[in-house]
């Protein structure tokens, strides 16, 4: 069990970080999916619909490719 929970945590290293959200230059970067917005403003008042469609968009592509292999 404790293993489980260590593999759901991770490490919390650098290499491990999802999303950057750089306040100077009003930027978002999402790692996982390498999307960058320079909307952080509207993002953090819950304007998400960009990040929703990109998150979509990769999710369709990964499926696409899964199928094709």
């Amino acid at each position: 069990q404790a293993a489980a929970r260590s593999a759901q945590v991770g490490t919390g290293e650098r290499a491990e970080k999802i999303r950057t959200y750089n306040f100077p230059e009003r930027r978002v970067t999402d790692h996982r999916i390498k999307h960058t917005a320079h909307n952080l403003d509207q993002l953090l008042q819950g304007e998400l619909d960009e990040f929703t469609a990109a998150l979509q968009d990769d999710e369709k592509r990964r499926r696409l490719d899964a199928a094709a292999s």
